[in-house]
């Protein structure tokens, strides 16, 4: 595992702007990471290297996390031209893709993060445990016979692992709490309406890098729209972010 597998998203970051690794690097490092270890892990479904490596090589937008690589759950939160089949047989049988980013995903490319691959998810994210029928279940790096739990187990997984300092998932009923609690991670739920979408958010730093640095990735995609607001009224300010242990 490299050296920068041990940072959270933030300690990255900080590398990128005080010019001490390039967004390139990162974003190789985790690829790397990614083919040693997913093919035990099964956290990631979707590989999205090459575009990862081309944006990396780019002109990124100068947001808070520049270059730091993360990944997509394959639910509720698409991106432009990659495959999305929140953990359904018959979408990757019609080799369903999304021609858009989400807002959120927006969000997240604004901010600076680069997009390495999509994890895994159950089918619709109903369940506690990540084992679709479409891509087979996602093993614990603590115990690859335990499960990481779920529904964003794949996200989990792979921060667990190392493989990536942070990537994202979605809470309804405790999709990101009991994987952050299964995987010795800390798991960020936003308050309602202080997210692009009421159950998507940013997801997990490391459990060395706890709380104050895990809410710093907050703010940088904060923004309130009434489509998403579910039952929260306009007049209703998001309360301030916490982290939770699981």
């Amino acid at each position: 595992m490299s050296e920068f597998a041990r940072l959270d998203a933030t300690g990255q970051a900080e590398l990128v702007r005080d010019g001490q690794v390039s967004a390139t690097e990162l974003v190789e490092g985790a690829v790397q990471r990614m083919e040693a270890l997913n093919p035990q892990l099964n956290a990631v479904i979707t590989d999205l290297s090459d575009k990862a490596l081309a944006a990396a090589g780019g002109e990124l937008p100068a947001g808070p996390f520049r270059g730091v690589p993360m990944l997509l759950k394959d639910l509720a939160c698409h991106s432009a031209g990659d495959p999305f089949h929140e953990g359904m047989a018959f979408l990757k049988r019609l080799a369903w893709s999304e021609a858009e980013d989400t807002h959120l995903a927006r969000k997240f490319r604004e901010a600076g993060f680069v997009f390495v691959g999509k994890s895994n998810t159950p089918e619709l994210g109903i369940l506690p445990t990540t084992e679709p029928a479409a891509y087979g279940p996602t093993h614990n790096p603590w115990d690859l016979a335990r499960s990481p739990g779920g529904s964003s187990g794949g996200s989990a997984a792979a921060v667990a692992a190392g493989i990536v300092p942070v990537a994202h998932a979605n809470d309804g009923g405790g999709s990101i709490r009991v994987p952050a609690s299964h995987c010795g991670l800390v798991g960020l739920k936003p308050s309602r309406a202080s997210s692009p979408s009421t159950w998507c958010a940013a997801r997990c730093a490391t459990a060395r890098r706890c709380s104050t640095r895990c809410a710093a990735r907050c703010p940088a995609t904060r923004t309130w729209r009434r489509r998403d607001s579910a039952r929260t009224s306009r007049r209703s300010a998001p309360t301030r972010v916490a982290c939770a242990w699981g």
